[in-house]
């Protein structure tokens, strides 16, 4: 399995060479104040956490992988009738950007999981990749349908960079 490890990490600098120069995505951190700053009126926010290319479910930046979590448009706070409680969570979310620093409108993701390639090495699993017969594999939809991971890289890069 140790070859495994070793053929995720190739395949993610082989990545990161072919999306030199496509954008990248912000990622955010969630910020909570603590009692006593709450107490003073401070907010939980959303602060820069670096930039990583996102590649269908991953997010590739230049020193780890992560599996995306959710993906915001940061906006400005906003009141009005929201049609369920899960819109305006979700405004609130994108509002926490913005007083996080972000600009409005640019793309953050919050909530990402880093991607231990030495779990991967270990214990053939980490996050959602897996080795089966010695070959990485990704875990790409909700229902758990898998294809090899050089293939799913190929084809996500291939789209983002218009090939």
């Amino acid at each position: 399995m140790e070859d495994a490890g070793r053929q995720a990490v190739e395949l993610f600098e082989a990545a990161r060479e072919r999306l030199a120069d496509a954008p990248r995505e912000h990622l955010g951190r969630l910020v909570v104040p603590g009692r006593l700053r709450a107490a003073a009126g401070a907010r939980p926010k959303v602060v820069p956490d670096g930039e990583a290319w996102r590649v269908g479910t991953l997010l590739i930046s230049a020193e780890a992988v992560y599996e995306v979590g959710d993906v915001l448009r940061a906006s400005e706070e906003r009141r009005r009738g929201f049609t369920s409680d899960a819109a305006r969570r979700r405004a609130d979310a994108e509002a926490m950007c913005v007083r996080g620093g972000f600009s409005p409108g640019d793309v953050v993701d919050v909530d990402h999981v880093e991607i231990d390639l030495g779990a991967l090495s270990a214990s053939g699993s980490a996050g959602p990749l897996r080795v089966v017969d010695g070959v990485v594999r990704i875990r790409w939809t909700a229902a758990g349908a898998t294809m090899p991971l050089e293939a799913y890289l190929r084809e996500k890069i291939d789209a983002l960079l218009g090939e």
